[in-house]
């Protein structure tokens, strides 16, 4: 095993795991790449500042080749042996600025010690390229674990398809694309990658976050976040969603029974949160789901990851426009989850609302907040009684349902649904339509008929009920 040098020059791939490509919703038909600058290289250990005003700082895990002599024009089933060794790599990238220079990621993913390589160099001639695996760690969670059998492209196609324009002189180093589970890391988060190929390892690439304290000036590109950055940021596959007012209104014009009754036709019958109570049980909850995970109280582990700006509290303050901040406290009501000033700091961002299957503190002080907040119960224990915050915009299981990040949130007084964003649309729809019938109904009703063959419509009163909409009614 051999230290890394500062290469001459580092091209990384844009997308090159089968499981990545699934999660973007896209398979590329050739290698497409993108250049690093030297300057971005940093070592394990090195403290990675999260440009100031940013929130996207997202890492992805990756093996490295490190070019081991002159390759100009070379043969796929040669591009191997021109690979000196390999290492683990991390292609960190703020999602802020990726409109800025689109395509070329310079301001995005060229930022000093944005591509900690090591800490060792594996030689090439002691592993398999199609026997490596790869691993990514956030605080300690294991979030990514591929192998290069899962790789679109291989490693001689790479540097046999790169040599036809560029000629590739030793030092020069490779990315050679992230698996599925890169996501976003914060200040006080430490992200670990590994390379790995039998009884060989990289050892951990350490790479330790915290905050910036620059902030950019007036005379370039500005961060910038919204929906679809959020969604490239955290991993999900597809276009990104967006709720927009005009579909917000829509999902509160309708409540959250017919709601769940939809759902339920579609085959999903576990989407209530279970056993909350509102805050404001005459307010509707609209919005993008944002998540928390607690931990159960470990006297180590609170010691490590309560105190100080910690998982919680990062969470509240990352929180936008429209998010819901939706906690997982395992049902624990022993202890408070969220209080007075937390709330109010979410409401001051905007949020839509917060909800938590454990207790909430202060609870008078929070109910007279205009933010709705779902909660299991009062306590006015703190939070280290119970729980360690631990890990934040992670899947989560919050009152017996899973919540995904960017899922929508919608309750109202008989409770929390959670809705997948390629749903909303369709069932929201459904659901106007269904209580558009039942006003129908609840007319025929009124007037003194039957709810035989009228509760659900037989073939007779769907053709009253089209009669009654072609006359103008709601």
């Amino acid at each position: 095993m051999t230290s890394i040098a500062r290469p001459g020059k580092i091209i990384a791939l844009h997308l090159n795991y089968r499981s990545r490509a699934a999660q973007r919703g896209r398979v590329p038909e050739q290698p497409s790449y993108f250049l690093k600058p030297p300057t971005s290289v940093a070592a394990s250990g090195d403290v990675l500042e999260r440009p100031s005003g940013t929130e996207l700082l997202g890492f992805e895990g990756e093996i490295a080749l490190v070019i081991g002599r002159l390759a100009r024009r070379v043969a796929p089933e040669d591009g191997w042996s021109y690979v000196s060794g390999v290492t683990a790599a991390n292609d960190f990238g703020v999602y802020d600025l990726r409109y800025a220079d689109k395509g070329s990621n310079l301001r995005s993913k060229g930022g000093d010690g944005f591509t900690p390589l090591g800490p060792a160099v594996l030689p090439a001639a002691d592993v398999d390229p199609a026997a490596l695996r790869l691993r990514t760690w956030l605080n300690g969670a294991l979030v990514q674990d591929d192998t290069t059998a899962g790789l679109l492209f291989g490693f001689g196609r790479l540097v046999a398809d790169l040599s036809q324009l560029i000629t590739l002189e030793p030092g020069d180093v490779l990315l050679t694309g992230t698996p599925a589970g890169a996501s976003v890391a914060g200040p006080g988060d430490v992200v670990e990658v590994e390379v790995s190929a039998g009884g060989h390892s990289t050892g951990r690439l350490v790479t330790p976050i915290a905050e910036g304290t620059v902030p950019f000036g007036p005379f370039g590109a500005l961060p910038r976040t919204g929906e679809e950055q959020r969604a490239d940021a955290y991993g999900t596959s597809g276009p990104a969603f967006t709720l927009s007012p005009e579909l917000r209104e829509r999902i509160e014009s309708v409540g959250t029974a017919t709601l769940s009754v939809q759902l339920r036709k579609h085959g999903y019958h576990d989407v209530f949160i279970e056993g909350l109570t509102s805050t404001r049980p005459g307010t509707r909850l609209t919005g993008r789901a944002r998540t928390l995970r607690y931990l159960p109280y470990r006297e180590d582990l609170f010691r490590a990851h309560g105190g100080g700006y910690n998982a919680q509290k990062r969470a509240i303050d990352a929180l936008g426009p429209g998010d819901v901040l939706v906690m997982e406290a395992r049902g624990e009501r022993g202890t408070g989850t969220v209080g007075d000033i937390l709330a109010l700091r979410a409401q001051v961002n905007g949020a839509a609302g917060i909800v938590t299957d454990g207790g909430v503190r202060d609870l008078a002080a929070v109910s007279a907040l205009d933010i709705p907040t779902y909660h299991a119960g009062p306590h006015p224990a703190v939070l280290g009684r119970r729980h360690v915050p631990w890990e934040a915009d992670v899947a989560i299981a919050c009152g017996g349902a899973a919540v995904c990040p960017g899922d929508v949130i919608a309750g109202d007084g008989d409770g929390v649904l959670v809705i997948p964003p390629h749903l909303v649309e369709e069932v929201v729809d459904a659901a106007i339509e269904q209580e558009r019938q039942e006003t129908f109904i609840a007319e025929q009703v009124a007037a003194g008929e039957r709810v035989e063959g009228l509760y659900p419509m037989d073939e007779h009163w769907r053709g009253k009920y089209a009669a009654w909409l072609a006359q103008g009614r709601p």
